[in-house]
């Protein structure tokens, strides 16, 4: 991870993850695409972190999202479980653009997600 690269981080509810390319413009078509979804819904983790869901995903009957559920507990008195694949990226700067994750919080995401039993860690590739 160079400091150039933008990122955000991507939650499937089966505890797998992974960095993704957060990019300056088309940030909606990415969440799309990352989700697998037509409609997004952002929920503020803190001033600093957001995180992105189908908003369809609940009522679609999508499985819970342990991992995502854990961090937004981790940061606020949770009032329901979230669903589906989550793209968690940082906050929002003075004019409303989300902002990519720093390297700090990359790191922080990825240990609480490795150390609250649903994460599955990619394997190394072969090819």
């Amino acid at each position: 991870m160079t400091g150039t690269q933008r990122l955000a981080i991507r939650l499937e509810a089966d505890g797998r993850f992974e960095l993704i390319e957060w990019p300056t413009v088309g940030t909606l078509q990415t969440l799309y695409t990352a989700i697998g979804c037509r409609a997004v819904d952002a929920v503020d983790i803190s001033g600093d972190l957001t995180m992105w869901l189908d908003d369809e995903g609940m009522l679609t009957g999508l499985p819970v999202n342990v991992g995502a559920t854990a961090l937004y507990a981790a940061h606020k008195t949770p009032h329901q479980t979230y669903h589906g694949t989550a793209v968690i990226t940082g906050g929002t700067d003075r004019h409303g653009d989300t902002l990519p994750l720093t390297t700090d919080q990359v790191m922080a995401i990825v240990e609480f997600h490795c150390t609250v039993g649903e994460a599955t860690i990619p394997a190394q590739r072969t090819k």
